[in-house]
């Protein structure tokens, strides 16, 4: 079976596991007595809705007979999971801090990985009802007024109606050279790294994002550059970096200039850092 079939086949259901997902988180959003806020064994926040939206996303994809990598259900040993060829690596709600803040830019992220990289891609910003697309060598697309669906069951033609090619051309008509930063992840590396920015753009501008949405701005050519130096993991970057070099982008290691590397032992990211399709800086 060629790429091509595979996508056509998987890519339906994993864009309805993410609006099936965000309709989970939207019904929770704003409720903070809903959340049910507990900490994980690396001490960063889960709450009800990353549960749920994690459930749904296992129920969604189960009929696929795929295995799922999840940070939901990230304690799956390297043994487990070293020899697949095809899974899904999954961040049920990128953005967990920022939602129990109160912003809004948390995303679904759903990477379709084959030989540990990414081929397909889906990342849904429930709030903002936008959802990105992508599959290796046939482009990055978006679509918005894209609401949530509890029980979305979109075929392969229907994702696509309606849905706009990335990067779009007029984005890359901002004055200012813009920079995405975490927004409550920032770290005196990110700032002393954007200070050597500033040398060739003076004007520089930061702009503070949450989630794997930055991705999805740096597709679209919304900003330019985005630097990471505080810790990621695997499925916080895969469906995003996909999107993001089927629009032209690149994500690259910092200081290496080479790729992220996906189903290692440790699944968290290196520092890196990325470019737009129409930064000086590809």
């Amino acid at each position: 079976m060629s790429q091509a079939e595979v996508l056509q086949i998987l890519l339906p259901p994993m864009y309805n596991a993410a609006l099936r997902a965000g309709a989970a988180i939207m019904a929770i959003h704003g409720c903070r007595d809903d959340y049910q806020i507990t900490l994980k064994n690396d001490h960063t926040p889960i709450t009800m809705a990353d549960r749920e939206a994690h459930r749904i996303i296992r129920e969604t994809l189960g009929s696929t007979r795929i295995p799922i990598l999840s940070e939901e259900g990230r304690e799956m040993l390297y043994d487990e999971r070293r020899n697949w060829e095809l899974y899904f690596l999954v961040d049920p709600l990128d953005g967990t801090t920022e939602f129990i803040e109160g912003y809004n830019e948390f995303t679904v992220n759903i990477a379709l990985m084959s030989e540990n990289r990414c081929v397909g891609a889906v990342v849904y910003v429930p709030y903002f009802e936008k959802i990105y697309l992508a599959g290796e060598g046939a482009g990055a697309f978006m679509k918005e007024g894209v609401a949530v669906d509890s029980a979305a069951a979109f075929t392969y033609e229907e994702l696509f109606a309606g849905a706009r090619q990335l990067p779009l051309e007029p984005m890359r008509q901002h004055a200012h050279f813009k920079v995405a930063v975490s927004r409550l992840h920032c770290t005196d590396e990110t700032l002393a790294h954007i200070d050597t920015l500033r040398a060739e753009h003076p004007d520089l501008e930061v702009v503070m994002q949450g989630s794997s949405y930055k991705f999805c701005m740096l597709a679209e050519g919304v900003v330019d550059y985005y630097v990471r130096t505080s810790p990621t993991y695997e499925w916080d970057t895969a469906a995003g970096e996909l999107i993001l070099a089927e629009a032209g982008g690149k994500t690259r290691v910092l200081g290496e200039e080479r790729q992220l590397r996906y189903n290692e032992v440790d699944l968290r990211n290196p520092w890196f850092y990325c470019c737009s399709k129409f930064s000086n800086k590809l």
